[in-house]
Parts: C-alpha cells; structure tokens; sequence
C-alpha cells in the first residue's frame, strides 16, 4: 500500500537566533544605536531655537521645520529605545526577542511623517489666502543654524545606515528637517531681496511633498515586514522548483514560507519529499546550502518526509 512517512523537523545545524550578517552584529547595532542618540541630541538641542525663531519671525517655513523636528526628536528617542530594547534576549513568550519592536518604530515614525505633512499643507493653504509678513532677515539666521544641526545629523545616520529600516526612518525624518532648512534659506532670501510672501508657504508645500514619497516607502516597508511578507526577491514558487531540479534526492519541495523579523534577519521554512533511498541528513543540508545560495537566507527550517511508493 504506502510506505510510511519520516518526518524529521530539522533545528540541527542552526541556533534558533539566526547567523547574523554584517549589519546584524552587536558592533554594528551599537554602531546604529549611537549614530541615533547622537542625531536625537542635535536634534532635540536645536529644537526650542527654531521654535522661538519661527514664531518670532512669524515663518511657516521654519515652524515646519521645527515642527519636523519636534516629532524627529521623539522619533529619534523611539528608534533609539527600539535598539535598547533589541538587547533583550529571547524568552519563552518571546522566541524571537524584540527585534521586531524597530520595524514597529519605524511604521510609527512613517505615520508621524503624514501626520506634519498634513498640518504643514492645511497652513500653507491658511497662508496661501492670507499671506503673513515674515521678518526674512531672523528667519534667514535660524534657517542656517538649522541646516548645519541637520547636515550634522544627517551625516552621523547615514554612515550607519545600512539596510536597518529603524535607522532609515529616522534618517527620513532628519532629511526632511534638511530640506525643510533649505527651503526656509531660500524662502528667506527671497523674502528679503523682493519682500514676496507667498514664498514661505509654497516651499513648505514643496519640501512636504518631496518628503511624502520617502515617508510612504518606509510605511509600505514596514507594513510587509509586520504582515510576514517575503523578503525582496524571494518567489516560493521558483526556490521549490529549484530545489526539485538542482538537489539530489528532493522529489518534491512545498510549503515553501519567509518571513523577516527585520530587514537584516529574513527566515524561511518548507517541507521536502525525498526518494526512498535517499538519506534524509544528507539531503537537508543540501537543501539548506541551496536555499541560502539562491536566496541569502540563512536560518532555514526544513522538514523531510519520505516520498511514498506502491507495491506491486
């Protein structure tokens, strides 16, 4: 009739935290978790300036910015704990740590992006019908103040950047501040050189949109990782093909899954009928040594089963 099945769910050969990469190192997230305290505290000390300054001057474009800022500070402190919080080791309840804690950071931040884009267009529409004297030459100050904090910024997180989606939207958020000081430069020159107010309030549109595109790739990013999307490039459909045709003894793969916990730690798990003369622990690594050639993945979970025959 048939023949019966071994299944063998294999964890030998890997810890159940997986192999990390180069950008998933301890060194390289403390690296990440000081280049975001160090552009938080820039940030957050420039902050109250910007604020006086952009009332004072009665500047939308630098009350933008400063309100960039202010939630840029609190996004910062938040990608910032994400990493501290990633420190814990896994538990019972927690089998995978807490990683997955700056993936939720960075949808926050994301979100907080469209929440400033909203209240910055509301007012410049508010500015656009009723133009409001701006004092060009404080504004012109401020501006500059800013640009240097968030170049600064900006500098010390992209030199961390990598592929850690936390650290890209905190740096989204500092290059918004960064364009949103360009714009309140130039808005401000304008203003003094032609007393033209109507510029104030088109540059925080157009620096808002620019940064709106950014912001909806973050969320569209994270919103995969935290619904258990696929990893970028990989097709269940063509690694089980690949397998069936490339690994001796795999007669069929299926139930082929990937996930990532973040971005640098993508998982997969699939199921392999083997031949019956196949031996199943030497078929599995070679699964496995395939997956992560083809792939990149290298935590894999494989279970085996034997392929069934008839008997005459």
């Amino acid at each position: 009739m048939g023949a019966g099945h071994d299944h063998a769910h294999d964890h030998a050969g890997h810890s159940h935290g997986p192999k990390l990469t180069a950008g998933d190192t301890p060194e390289a997230r403390r690296s990440k978790e000081r280049a975001i305290l160090t552009a938080a505290v820039l940030t957050g000390g420039f902050m109250g300036a910007e604020v006086i300054g952009g009332l004072v001057s009665n500047s939308l474009a630098l009350l933008a910015d400063a309100g960039h800022m202010l939630t840029d500070f609190a996004s910062l402190m938040l990608a910032w704990f994400a990493f501290r919080l990633a420190r814990r080791p896994a538990d019972w309840k927690r089998t995978y740590g807490f990683d997955r804690f700056s993936v939720l950071a960075a949808f926050v931040n994301g979100l907080a992006l469209f929440a400033i884009a909203v209240w910055v267009l509301l007012e410049a529409l508010q500015r656009l019908r009723d133009p409001h004297e701006v004092m060009g030459g404080l504004m012109l100050w401020v501006a500059i103040g800013g640009l240097v904090v968030n170049i600064l910024a900006f500098w010390v997180l992209s030199r961390a950047e990598g592929d850690n989606l936390n650290v890209r939207a905190a740096a989204l958020h500092v290059m918004g501040d960064l364009l949103g000081s360009v714009a309140a430069i130039v808005a401000s020159l304008v203003i003094i050189w032609t007393g033209w107010m109507l510029i104030d309030p088109i540059l925080s549109v157009l620096v808002v949109l620019l940064i709106l595109r950014s912001a909806w790739a973050v969320v569209r990013e994270s919103v995969h990782i935290l619904l258990e999307g696929a990893p970028a490039g990989f097709d269940a459909r063509a690694v089980a093909a690949d397998l069936e045709a490339n690994v001796t003894g795999v007669t069929r793969a299926h139930h082929v899954h990937a996930w990532s916990i973040t971005q640098e730690r993508p998982m997969a798990t699939l199921e392999i009928d083997i031949a019956p003369d196949a031996v199943a622990d030497d078929v599995r690594p070679a699964v496995k040594e395939r997956v992560r050639e083809t792939t990149g993945i290298e935590h894999v979970t494989v279970e085996v089963a034997k392929s069934s025959t008839r008997r005459g």
